[in-house]
C-alpha cells in the first residue's frame, strides 16, 4: 500500500468500529475533545501564530488572513459548539419511516454512517474541528486535507482529537490528516474510493470544478455564495439598513456573507444615500449600477464609490466591498439573482407578506430569508452545532451539512418465512 492506501484502509476499518458505538460512547468523545481544546489552547494558538507570519510574509490577503486566524474566542466557541452536538440527538439507527405491506412484511428505513468522509478544504482551521466532531457523532471516519498554509494549526488541531479519541478507548484512525503537502496527493485523494465514500470540497471555484471533473468518489460541493439582499419598497427602513450591515460587514470573509444589494427604485433615491451612511464608518467600497451611481455621487459619506463592472454582480467579494443595484421590483430581483446566484442565501426584506411568498417560492438557493440577515445559514446558528459545509446542488443535501446529512440508509424487512410468489 502506498500512504494514501495506508490511510484509507485504517479509516475503513475505523469506521466499521464507529458504526457500532453507542450514543454515549461517542458523546464521551466529543466532550473529551472540547476538554483537550481547552487544554491545549496555547499549543494551537502558538502553531497558528505561525501560519499567520508566514501568511503576513506570503502577503495573503486580509480576507483569507481572517480565516486561518485563531484566538482565544475561536477556540473557545469551537469547544462550546463541540459540547453542543454532544447534546443532539444521534439519528444513527433512528427510523426514517416505517410501514407494514399488504403481505405483511414489515419494511423501515434506517439511518447508519456513511462510512469514511474525505475532505478537503483551505484556510479554516477551525473546519478540522467541526468536520471531525459531525462525522464522530454520526459514527463515520474521516479523511482531511487542509491548505499547506494552515498546516501548523491544523496538526495541532488533529493532535488535539487525537489525545482524545485515544483518552476515550476509539481509533485514532477514526480522524485522519493528510500532513504532505504534496498538491499531487489531493488527485490520488479524489479516487481513493476503495475506501472513501463521500468528497466533500470546501474551497473556491477551481477545486470544486477539479472534484466534479476528476473524482471517482461521490462529491457534494458548496461553500460559494454570491449572496444577495432586496430591499422591497415596502421594506421597514431601520430593519433594511441593520440587515445590509450585519450580512457585510460581521464576517466579510465568509461564504454566507452580503455581495449584492437589490433597492426597489421607488424607494431607490432616499435609501441607497442612507446604505453608504449606515456603511460608512465600516469602509465597505460601493460598485453601484449606471442607477445607483449617480445617487452615491458626492454623496457617499467618505465611502469609495465606483461604477460597477461587468463582473460586479458575478463576484463573491470575501471583503469589505459591495454591489448595488436599483431594480423596478420583485420580479427583476428575483432575475437578478436567479441569473447570478450561486444558490447560497438570499434574502427579502418587505412588510409586504405575498412578495416575501414570492421570494420564497421563486429563488431556490439553499437558504431562502425573510427580514433576516443571509449571515444566518450556518450550521451552529441553525441549532446543528456545526457543519461540515453548506451545501449548494440539489442531491441529498441542501444548506448546512448537520448530522442527519451525514447519515444515509438502510431498508430493513421483517418477515415471518415470506416468500416472493
Amino acid at each position: 500500500m502506498n500512504y494514501l492506501e495506508k490511510i484509507g484502509y485504517a479509516a475503513k476499518m475505523a469506521s466499521r468500529r464507529l458504526a457500532r458505538l453507542s450514543s454515549e460512547e461517542k458523546n464521551r468523545a466529543l466532550h473529551a475533545i472540547a476538554d483537550e481544546l481547552e487544554a491545549q489552547k496555547e499549543v494551537i494558538l502558538a502553531q497558528n501564530a505561525l501560519d499567520l507570519a508566514a501568511g503576513r510574509e506570503k502577503k495573503l490577503k486580509p480576507y483569507y488572513l481572517d480565516r486561518l486566524m485563531l484566538n482565544e474566542a475561536r477556540i473557545q466557541g469551537l469547544a462550546n459548539d463541540t459540547r453542543q452536538v454532544a447534546t443532539l440527538i444521534d439519528p444513527v439507527g433512528s427510523a426514517i419511516e416505517s410501514r407494514t405491506l399488504p403481505n405483511g412484511l414489515q419494511l423501515t428505513r434506517r439511518r447508519i454512517p456513511i462510512g469514511v468522509l474525505g475532505v478537503i478544504y483551505e484556510a479554516r482551521p477551525n473546519v478540522t474541528i467541526d468536520i471531525a466532531v459531525l462525522a464522530l457523532k454520526t459514527g463515520n471516519a474521516s479523511i482531511l486535507r487542509g491548505g499547506s498554509d494552515t498546516l501548523r494549526s491544523n496538526l495541532a488541531l488533529i493532535g488535539v482529537i487525537q489525545g482524545a479519541l485515544e483518552k476515550a478507548g476509539l481509533p485514532t484512525s477514526a480522524v485522519q490528516y493528510i500532513d504532505n503537502p504534496d498538491r499531487a496527493l489531493v488527485g490520488e485523494f479524489m479516487k481513493l474510493d476503495q475506501y472513501v465514500d463521500m468528497l466533500i470540497p470546501r474551497g473556491g471555484h477551481s477545486l470544486h470544478k477539479l472534484c466534479r471533473e476528476q473524482a471517482t468518489i461521490p462529491v457534494i460541493t458548496g461553500g460559494i455564495g454570491i449572496c444577495h439582499v432586496f430591499v422591497d419598497r415596502s421594506a421597514n427602513v431601520e430593519i433594511a439598513l441593520n440587515i445590509i450591515e450585519n450580512a457585510k460587514v460581521q464576517r466579510p470573509s465568509v461564504c454566507n456573507a452580503l455581495d449584492t444589494v437589490l433597492v426597489h427604485e421607488d424607494i431607490a433615491g432616499d435609501f441607497i444615500p442612507q446604505i453608504a451612511y449606515q456603511l460608512a464608518s465600516h469602509g465597505v467600497d460601493l460598485h453601484a449600477d449606471p442607477a445607483a451611481y449617480p445617487l452615491l455621487a458626492g454623496n457617499g459619506h467618505g465611502l469609495n464609490v465606483e461604477k460597477a463592472g461587468p463582473q460586479a454582480w458575478d463576484t463573491e467579494w470575501m471583503s469589505l466591498t459591495l454591489g448595488i443595484k436599483v431594480v423596478s421590483g420583485i420580479d427583476e430581483a428575483i432575475t437578478h439573482i436567479q441569473d447570478h446566484s450561486l444558490d447560497h442565501s438570499d434574502s427579502i426584506v418587505t412588510e409586504n407578506w405575498s412578495n416575501a411568498q414570492k421570494f420564497i417560492n421563486e429563488v431556490n438557493s439553499a437558504a431562502v430569508f425573510v427580514n433576516a440577515s443571509t449571515r444566518f445559514n450556518d450550521g451552529a446558528q441553525f441549532g446543528l452545532g456545526a457543519e461540515v459545509a453548506i451545501s449548494t446542488q440539489k442531491l441529498h443535501a441542501r444548506g448546512p451539512m448537520g448530522l442527519e446529512e451525514l447519515t444515509t440508509y438502510k431498508w430493513v424487512v421483517l418477515g415471518e418465512g415470506h416468500v416472493r410468489p
